[in-house]
Order: structure tokens, then C-alpha cells, then sequence
């Protein structure tokens, strides 16, 4: 999948297979970065070898392997604003709330300096993402949905994926939540409308409707 309008290179580190989306418009040197993961010098080099400058980076949630890369890209380009939801900026500072210490590998992000809530809109690149929290896998999960081109594309880290849901058994996990979060605010798009996860490959919401086990047809 690559809607019209719109450039998305997928950089999955092989560790916990994390998707890092670097996000941009054709004709555009900016581009918006989403869940850099463990292996920031590949996104780095994504950019670099397409010429490109973040204008933002963008964490769905805070979990080790979503923003493991932030601190590199930070350091790399200190201007572009990093942005989370409320609900889990605390995890970014703090290696048992972003589960890293489990691992014994604990890390931390830079801090946010913007943080986003229920129907906010971040501007970046040329584009603009909607915010919808989504907790379940994660207290302040959200994602980030574009309707500047058709079919409608979201950002939904560990959320709804191609025929599975996020994990909830996190110590702030919840599946009831979690089923909410994809019968609310996810099941409502149209059908078309493309979802690129934090883990697997891309799917569609008319997908996941018909044929995902854990949320689909005949369960929402």
C-alpha cells in the first residue's frame, strides 16, 4: 500500500519487528517521523538518502520499542518537535513504565514537548493528523490519522493490526478498552481506509471488520 498523495517508507527494526513510518508528500525535502524504534540509524539513513528533515517526530505510545529511536533522532535534529499522547508521557522518562527495564536493557526518550489529547490536529510536513486516543494496549495510546488524500491512512501503533489486536496484558493494558478503542474510534472510518501498525504488515479497516478474529463481525 502507498495511497496517492502520499510517501510512506516502513523501517522495521528486527528487534520485536517495530514499524518506524517516515512520512512525507512527494515534492517535499520535510516528512514526519512515527515510532522511531530500535535501530534509529536505518531511519536515519532512509532520510538522508532521500534528503529528507523531519518536521516532527510522532509516538503513538510510549512502549521501549516505539521510541527507542527518539533520542538519536533528536540529537540529529533537535528542532523537530516530539509529540505523544498526555496519557503516556511519563513512559518516554522512565524505564519501568516503558517496559525497557524488563528487558535489563533500560532506556529513555528526550521528553515531549508536545503532548496531544482527544481531537487535537498536529501540522507538519504538509500534512495534517488527526488524534484519536485508543487506550487498551497502552493508558495514553493514540493514533494519528491523515485525510489529506483518499483512501484515509492510520498511524495506529499497537492497536488494530492485520488479523490481531495489541497485546493487553502490560500492567496498563486492558482489553476491554481495547475492544472500545477499535469499535469507537477505529471501526467508524470508512472501509477503505488504510491502518500501517506498529507491528505486521498494513491492512484496512473493511478488513479487520470482516475477517479479524479478536474484533471482527460478529464480536463489535
Amino acid at each position: 500500500m502507498n495511497p496517492p498523495g502520499i510517501w510512506i517508507r516502513t523501517v522495521t527494526s528486527r528487534m520485536f519487528a517495530e514499524n518506524c513510518y517516515v512520512v512525507r508528500l512527494p515534492g517535499r525535502a520535510d516528512c514526519v517521523v512515527i515510532d522511531p524504534g530500535l535501530e534509529p540509524s536505518r531511519i536515519l539513513s532512509v532520510m538522508q538518502d532521500s534528503g529528507l528533515e523531519p518536521a516532527a517526530i510522532l509516538c503513538t505510545h510510549g512502549h521501549a520499542d516505539h521510541i527507542a529511536g527518539n533520542a538519536a533522532l533528536k540529537n540529529a535534529f533537535p528542532d523537530a518537535p516530539l509529540i505523544i499522547g498526555e496519557g503516556d508521557a511519563k513512559k518516554l522518562v522512565d524505564p519501568e513504565l516503558n517496559l525497557s527495564a524488563l528487558f535489563s536493557a533500560p532506556l529513555v526518550s528526550p521528553p515531549a514537548e508536545r503532548l496531544v489529547r482527544e481531537g487535537d490536529t498536529v501540522e507538519a510536513a504538509g500534512m495534517t493528523f488527526q488524534v484519536r486516543e485508543t487506550p487498551g494496549h497502552s493508558s495514553g495510546h493514540v493514533v494519528f490519522i491523515t485525510k489529506d488524500q483518499q483512501p484515509w491512512v492510520v498511524f495506529g501503533g499497537d492497536v488494530l493490526f492485520l488479523g490481531s489486536v495489541g497485546r493487553t496484558d502490560f500492567p496498563d493494558g486492558d482489553f476491554d478498552q481495547l475492544f472500545a478503542s477499535i469499535r469507537d474510534k477505529l471501526f467508524v472510518l470508512p472501509g477503505n481506509t488504510e491502518v500501517y501498525p506498529g507491528h505486521g504488515e498494513p491492512t484496512t479497516i473493511g478488513e479487520e471488520m470482516e475477517t479479524n478474529p479478536y474484533v471482527g463481525r460478529g464480536r463489535v
